[in-house]
């Protein structure tokens, strides 16, 4: 399956001038054949912590701009938004995967950033999401779980590939590239990891997407500009790296004491 991961600038707290500049991104990336385009995280507002400014119900017009792109086009399309939750409950940073015939998936981060208060803001999720796309089995994460390995760790037998969508600062940006590799390596399995560039709120980002292979190898990766990175990834090559290099059947599972 041909994936691209649409590494973006994100305009602060302005959903439709996002939606006007990547609708011609979403275009040229299925005209270059992908099957599923993937958004970073908050690609419709960046990493705001004014809930009551932002949040969306599941419907809103963010999920409708997923929904709307992927039956134009076809596609499977994916990125985070602030989802409104229950009444009296915060929102959660959601992870939405719409497909071509009005499917609609969803994946709530599990781990808030609490180190820039998004815990005190959004709640976390607490369940994975795991999807079959054209025989891809595709797991789905947030940035900031990117540092727990024992999450991506619970699903290795279950997947082929991770997709990690990102608001990740460039100051930290040694961190992200080595997690994604570690994460490719550890697992045995492709990983997209897409990071926004720009600036806001204070903060630079510097993308550092890239698409890395199950043996850890570098497919394609960007840095600094808005850009898209596209590769083809093969159910196959997993099975076969797993099969010459059986690393997943000797992991363990803590025990207690």
């Amino acid at each position: 399956m041909k994936v691209a991961a649409i590494q973006s600038d994100i305009a602060w707290e302005d959903p439709e001038a996002n939606f006007a500049s990547l609708r011609p991104q979403i275009v040229a990336a299925v005209a270059s054949g992908a099957r599923m385009v993937v958004l970073p995280e908050m690609f419709a507002c960046g990493f705001s912590m004014d809930t009551a400014r932002i949040a969306e119900p599941e419907d809103g017009p963010s999920a409708s701009f997923l929904r709307d792109q992927a039956r134009e086009h076809g596609i499977w399309i994916c990125g985070s938004i602030p989802v409104l939750s229950g009444e009296g409950e915060r929102p959660r940073n959601t992870l939405l995967v719409a497909g071509p015939a009005g499917q609609r998936h969803r994946y709530h981060k599990i781990h808030p950033f609490t180190f820039a208060g998004e815990h005190l803001h959004y709640d976390a999720g607490l369940e994975h999401l795991t999807l079959e796309i054209d025989g891809l089995r595709i797991g789905f994460f947030v940035c900031y779980d990117l540092r727990f390995a024992d999450e991506f760790w619970a699903l290795a037998t279950q997947v082929d590939a991770y997709i990690v969508v990102a608001n990740w600062p460039k100051r930290r940006r040694l961190h992200w590239s080595t997690l994604l590799r570690a994460r490719a390596i550890e697992n045995q399995a492709y990983v997209v990891g897409l990071n926004r560039v720009g600036l806001a709120d204070n903060l630079e980002y510097s993308g550092d997407s890239a698409i890395l292979d199950p043996w850890g190898e570098t497919l394609v990766s960007a840095a600094g500009d808005p850009t898209t990175l596209f590769a083809e990834l093969d159910p196959a090559k997993v099975a076969d790296a797993r099969r010459k290099f059986p690393v997943l059947v000797d992991r363990r599972s803590p025990t207690a004491g």
